[in-house]
């Protein structure tokens, strides 16, 4: 997701001619926008997989609430239909509950990659190199207006 973002930070490790660092932190600025989109789309992903293991709950819930009264009537066809349909459910709940985590694990390192790429954005757009901090200061409120958009 972040590769065009790395390639323009290994451009900056030496000393460029304005016009070019202008065109690479352009880049940069681009790549971490495309950034931003990703982890949204990642976000989305999370949520629906919340959505979808909760309704698995529920279902697992009421498979079972009926299991339970059709034993106590004895209508052991419908106590082995509803055995079936739980354990399919709590399947289901099991994988999707795994699927969940890693989805958030991933938007944890991914934010954390995006973090590191907004700092080293910062400090390409300041001119580190140069050590001013008011170009340091104007490239962090510019980038940080590029962030404040999640």
């Amino acid at each position: 997701m972040f590769e065009q973002l790395r390639d323009s930070i290994r451009g900056l490790s030496g000393r460029l001619a304005p016009e070019e660092r202008q065109r690479v932190t352009a880049s940069m600025r681009e790549a971490l926008m495309h950034a931003k989109v990703g982890l949204a789309d990642l976000r989305e992903a999370a949520k629906a997989t919340e959505k979808r293991v909760q309704a698995e709950r529920a279902e697992l819930e009421t498979v079972r609430r009926r299991q339970g009264l059709a034993s106590q009537i004895n209508d052991l066809e419908t106590v082995a239909i509803a055995e079936k349909f739980a354990s399919q459910h709590a399947e289901r709940v099991a994988v999707l509950e795994a699927k969940l985590q890693v989805q958030q694990q991933e938007l944890l390192m991914v934010e954390r990659e995006y973090d590191d790429m907004a700092s080293q954005l910062r400090m390409a757009m300041s001119g580190v190199a140069s050590g001013g901090s008011s170009a340091e200061a104007a490239a962090s409120r510019e980038v940080d207006a590029l962030l404040s958009n999640e």
